[in-house]
């Protein structure tokens, strides 16, 4: 049983606040939970992940907030995967995202899905009361490592990297983006794509979640200096688009407390 997490910090609430539309029809249609259950369904399964750690996302109640689905190339990524290409979810916490590819008519046997904490995998079926269902292919891995994921070397034509790369420090977000490089097709097209926590300022920041640790805050410039860095050490070549939009919701304290907060949304595209 995993020890009891300090919920006496910014970036924890007690209650799980407005659902969108799109998240309870997911969990209503998807799912098949009780209009009446779904708050209590997510709360539940909430506090059972925050003890295993305790993640800003998690205490946030922001794997709610679903972003592939609001990427301008959502369609697109839909039919490339029903063409037969693969999808890789790159610390997908509990598959929220996966769960809504699948639920608009992606194939799920063609995504993957994968995060350091496999209590997170096991709690995003009970989540989305799908095991034996969801034929996504989830792995238990830590991608800094440098033989991660073998089984995915040279297969994936997408990668999702959603509020991933901003829990490390400017060089394990290398490590990171080298070791996702191996795990893509050499070819063009290839591509990974997200959004994360981003700044005006660039810079390392202490880590919010891991004592000791720190994250790497990006504008736009400096997200493309990392891939012409991570392209010089893999010789490869790629084209970044990013943008840094608005917080819409700061969470009070935390990183998201500094005026110069933004959301950093890109895609990276193998030239």
């Amino acid at each position: 049983m995993a020890a009891k997490q300090n919920k006496d910090v910014a970036w924890y609430k007690d209650e799980v606040g407005e659902i969108s539309p799109a998240v309870r029809k997911l969990f209503e249609g998807y799912s098949g939970i009780a209009p009446d259950r779904v708050e209590a369904h997510i709360s539940e399964v909430r506090d059972r992940a925050w003890n295993v750690w305790p993640y800003p996302c998690i205490g946030l109640f922001r794997f709610l907030d679903l972003g592939i689905s609001s990427t301008p190339s959502y369609a697109e990524i839909i039919e490339r995967l029903k063409s037969g290409q693969t999808l890789l979810d790159i610390g997908c916490c509990f598959g929220q995202e996966i769960r809504k590819l699948v639920s608009d008519g992606a194939p799920s046997e063609n995504i993957y899905g994968a995060d350091l904490h496999s209590e997170f995998i096991d709690a995003g079926y009970d989540l989305f009361q799908d095991k034996g269902k969801i034929k996504t292919t989830f792995f238990s891995a830590n991608i800094t490592e440098p033989n991660s994921l073998p089984q995915l070397v040279g297969k994936l034509d997408m990668v999702w990297a959603g509020s991933f790369f901003h829990l490390f420090g400017w060089d394990d977000q290398i490590a990171v983006a080298k070791r996702i490089v191996e795990l893509l097709k050499p070819q063009k097209g290839s591509v990974i794509f997200g959004r994360q926590a981003g700044n005006v300022t660039p810079g390392e920041i202490p880590h919010e979640a891991n004592a000791g640790g720190t994250m790497y805050r990006h504008d736009v410039s400096s997200f493309e200096k990392l891939w012409v860095e991570v392209g010089k050490q893999t010789g490869t070549s790629w084209q970044v688009k990013a943008r840094l939009d608005d917080v819409v919701e700061p969470a009070k304290g935390g990183a998201w407390n500094d005026p110069n907060a933004r959301l950093l949304l890109f895609a990276v595209h193998r030239e």
